[in-house]
């Protein structure tokens, strides 16, 4: 199958892709590389015919990339509420409308199946535990918003006809990520809780550390979206499965605790936070009766990965792309450097 996955070189994606080449899929992959082409190497071995990065955004880019393309996997987006909040309109521009553009273009370009990477935090401050798809959405912040946005536009896309046959949406809501990438993220709880217990034997919860989580581990992601472009129709199309495990649902300063456990000396401190708003307990039941999946790796696996990468060094704990917001901060002054002091698209060089 040809696969295209937009935002296949960020934290899920760097996962995400080299289990699609794996499994014998083409796979094209759009992204505006922010944090670098994690996925330069695999390319370089697999070949263009099996693997092809193109550099572009899912505002603007080519449609002609979607010829042939008969699965899309859309994981791009600017990821977290504090970069979301950054720039309030880049995220609409970035998270919506790029989200329908790739959508609407993917309808019109005859694909069949069509894969949205949407989030639990639409669930916003739950009501109540063991929360299901059907339950309401009460998103709290503009990343939720967005996902909830974009997930009413491809069904409303889905009962759109036209001549190629259906459009097959399949909506995952995933738990908080968690675990090693290639594209590595230290603003997701588990990840950083983690670090910041290894480099400074502390760890600040914020909003009381009551509120619920739901986590899942990178790669448990990864699979579930590769079965999701395979299965069967009948199962999935139009539907949307909450993708994580009843047992990695946890309140905060239980994660905390379990980090602390992990790296002995650790001092857990309570920030003088408001009450953190997002605060759910989510139930993954339906994905396992109705597609078989389960997760096979646990949060304290995730935490010993983590641990390990870091004093093995194959982590740096200090670089500046493992976390999305400084990366943004970093692109956008670069950005406007450039416009006040840049000649012929340069800053020093004359060309």
């Amino acid at each position: 199958m040809h696969v295209l996955v937009a935002g296949g070189a960020g934290y899920i994606g760097s996962v995400l892709v080299p289990v699609l080449v794996e499994h014998g899929h083409r796979v094209t992959v759009l992204d505006r590389l922010y944090f670098g082409n994690t996925l330069a190497k695999l390319a370089a071995e697999v070949g263009p015919t099996r693997l092809n990065v193109v550099r572009g955004d899912t505002r603007t880019f080519d449609p002609k990339i979607l010829e042939g393309v008969e699965a899309v996997i859309d994981v791009a987006g600017i990821s977290n509420d504090p970069s979301c909040e950054l720039e309030p309109e880049l995220t609409k521009s970035v998270n919506i409308d790029g989200g329908k553009r790739l959508a609407r273009l993917a309808h019109e370009a005859g694909v069949r199946r069509y894969v949205y990477s949407s989030s639990c935090s639409v669930y916003g401050h739950g009501e109540g535990l063991g929360l299901t798809e059907k339950s309401g959405r009460h998103p709290v912040s503009l990343y939720a918003r967005a996902k909830a946005e974009i997930e009413d536009h491809l069904q409303e896309l889905q009962k759109t006809p036209r001549g190629a046959g259906p459009f097959e949406i399949v909506l995952l809501r995933l738990a908080t990520v968690f675990g090693l990438s290639p594209r590595m993220r230290f603003d997701l709880a588990v990840n950083v809780m983690t670090k910041n217990a290894y480099v400074n034997r502390r760890i600040t919860v914020d909003g009381g550390g009551r509120q619920w989580r739901p986590f899942v581990h990178v790669r448990d992601v990864a699979d579930a979206f590769a079965l999701a472009i395979l299965a069967d129709a009948r199962l999935v199309a139009g539907q949307i499965f909450n993708v994580g495990s009843n047992t990695n649902n946890v309140q905060i300063l239980n994660l905390a605790f379990r980090v602390r456990d992990a790296v002995p000396g650790t001092e857990v401190a309570h920030a003088p936070t408001d009450p953190d708003l997002r605060d759910y307990n989510v139930a993954f039941e339906r994905i396992t009766r109705e597609l078989d999946y389960s997760t096979k790796r646990t949060i304290d696996d995730g935490i010993r990965e983590v641990l390990q990468a870091i004093k093995d060094g194959q982590l740096d704990p200090d670089e500046r792309r493992w976390y999305t917001l400084k990366q943004y901060v970093f692109l956008r002054e670069a950005e406007r450097a450039m416009a006040d002091m840049g000649v012929d698209g340069r800053l020093l060089s004359a060309g």
